[in-house]
């Protein structure tokens, strides 16, 4: 089974755990790191999520994954929230960023810079646009290597 069709059956198995507890799933990733294989699944609640409501996402998955058996290489289940610093990937991680710091990096520098930061003002399906000193900064969402929230001291 390929990495992508491992992250969307988990993402079906884990999508009712995640609703019936009032939670949001943030990204699921399967990933090789090391000798290890990862599946990690991202999960936040308004006020944040705490380790009790990792560990229920936990233990109702695995009985799933096991039921299911569908992950042929040995791997290590994490559930955990997203942390600060996490990439904007999905529509509602920008919806819920909008007015928010974030910090861009880009694949190929504009005017000699490929890193940037400011404030998330709008975005489309193609571009993000970013406030910088009070001047509008337009990025093509092709261009951007990673967005995430800046983590403000």
């Amino acid at each position: 089974m390929k990495r992508t069709e491992i992250v969307a059956k988990t993402e079906e198995l884990v999508t009712p755990i995640i609703e019936e507890n009032h939670f949001e799933l943030v990204d699921v990733e399967y990933v090789r790191e090391g000798a290890n294989w990862y599946l990690r699944i991202y999960a936040d609640k308004e006020g944040g999520i705490n380790i009790d409501d990792c560990v229920l996402i936990s233990r109702a998955l695995e009985e799933k994954l096991d039921a299911e058996d569908f992950i042929s290489d040995a791997y290590i289940l994490e559930v955990s929230s997203p942390g600060l610093g996490r990439p904007l990937k999905k529509e509602k991680d920008f919806k819920r960023s909008i007015g928010k710091a974030v910090e861009c990096k880009l694949y190929k520098a504009i005017d000699k810079q490929k890193e940037f930061e400011g404030v998330l003002k709008d975005f489309t399906e193609d571009t993000v646009t970013i406030e910088i000193d009070e001047k509008d900064l337009v990025l093509d969402r092709k261009d951007i290597a990673m967005i995430r929230l800046a983590i403000e001291f």
